[in-house]
């Protein structure tokens, strides 16, 4: 009789483990999925017209690279959690203008966290290309640290490192906003010594977290007073410059 009342009692244990763990990852999953940040129409649409590059959905990510062919750097850009892939392409598409390939990936589960792949699974796109970047915005720039000992430069847009990258002799470009309510300018600063001595560090005034991209205002951001164009401009000026010397 004992043991049948320990078998019950095992079962209903078991079961109950069973239940909070079916629930859990349903939860998970429902988070991962519900309130993705999606592109706003009107950027993406001018880089679907713009006729000095070639956007290509492949399976290695959204693939944004000179109409001409001409191309030897590329950057492997990771979005930040939850945010359309698409949301970054306008930001981007100067840095294909100017011969840079770049390839924004897909998360798993729209979190890069939950993304195991390495930097070869996104540079197989284009094997001609040698000299990779990596680098991302937010959560994706702290998984670019991650995948920065595979790569030739590390970017990071509104982000900072959990990583230990200090030794790496990596050149770094870290880009923040002074009006970045989520990336603070206090907690990259916090994490600066996770970065080469001479990386460099700039922030652009009147840029908010969401002005990394083109995804709409984000909960918890600051309010940008720095325009759209302005912002693509900047960010293409700086990145483009970072990465020029480091182009074969």
């Amino acid at each position: 009789m004992q043991k049948k009342r320990g078998r019950r009692v095992l079962k209903r244990v078991l079961w109950s483990l069973a239940i909070v763990l079916v629930l859990a990852v349903v939860g998970v999953l429902a988070y991962t999925q519900i309130g993705v940040m999606a592109a706003e129409p009107e950027p993406l649409a001018s880089v679907r017209e713009n006729p000095a590059i070639t956007v290509t959905d492949a399976d290695e990510g959204i693939v944004l690279a000179p109409a001409d062919g001409d191309s030897d750097l590329g950057l492997v850009f990771i979005p930040g959690a939850k945010v359309d892939p698409w949301a970054y392409a306008a930001i981007l598409q100067g840095l294909a203008e100017e011969g840079t390939t770049v390839v924004i990936t897909r998360p798993w589960l729209n979190l890069a966290f939950f993304d195991p792949r390495g930097l070869d699974a996104f540079t197989s796109v284009a094997p001609d290309i040698d000299v990779w970047g990596v680098g991302g915005h937010s959560l994706g720039g702290v998984r670019a640290c991650q995948l920065a000992a595979d790569a030739d430069a590390l970017v990071l847009f509104g982000s900072y490192c959990a990583t230990d990258v200090s030794d790496s002799g990596l050149p770094v470009l870290s880009i923040s906003g002074g009006e970045d309510g989520l990336s603070t300018p206090e907690k990259i600063a916090d994490a600066r010594d996770l970065l080469p001595a001479d990386a460099e560090m700039v922030e652009i005034d009147g840029a908010s977290h969401a002005s990394f991209g083109d995804y709409g205002p984000q909960d918890g951001d600051g309010t940008p007073t720095i325009s759209t164009d302005e912002m693509h401009d900047e960010v293409t000026r700086l990145t483009e410059e970072f990465l020029a010397p480091v182009a074969p």
